[in-house]
């Protein structure tokens, strides 16, 4: 025998039959609403002016925040080498190089 299941979305701000489920976060939690298709352009439009000044999240929930260009490694070993300071040929530079190359400049 065959079953149909009918799911219907209630809007939760006023009851009536809702259009979509919209997910947002606020303080690190998320949540679900569903909503006509009013109250979710209403939503939309009052979380605008956040959005657009906000940053997006990484997928681990960082938030992106590179303000600045990192200098280019090329340059940074290059110029570690000729001031005579430790560092490997290939690879990674190691943090003190990178802080010493900022401060020299």
């Amino acid at each position: 025998m065959a079953q149909r299941v009918v799911v219907t979305l209630f809007d939760d701000i006023d009851g009536s039959e809702a259009a979509e489920t919209i997910a947002f976060g606020v303080d690190g939690k998320m949540y679900e609403i569903d909503l006509n298709e009013a109250n979710a352009r209403q939503l939309r439009e009052a979380l605008e002016p956040y959005v657009t000044a906000g940053r997006k999240r990484s997928a681990s929930g960082r938030a992106y925040r590179q303000t600045e260009v990192a200098p280019d490694p090329a340059a940074v070993r290059a110029w570690a080498q000729s001031n005579k300071m430790d560092v490997p040929a290939r690879g990674r530079i190691p943090k003190r190089v990178y802080e010493a190359f900022a401060a020299a400049r």
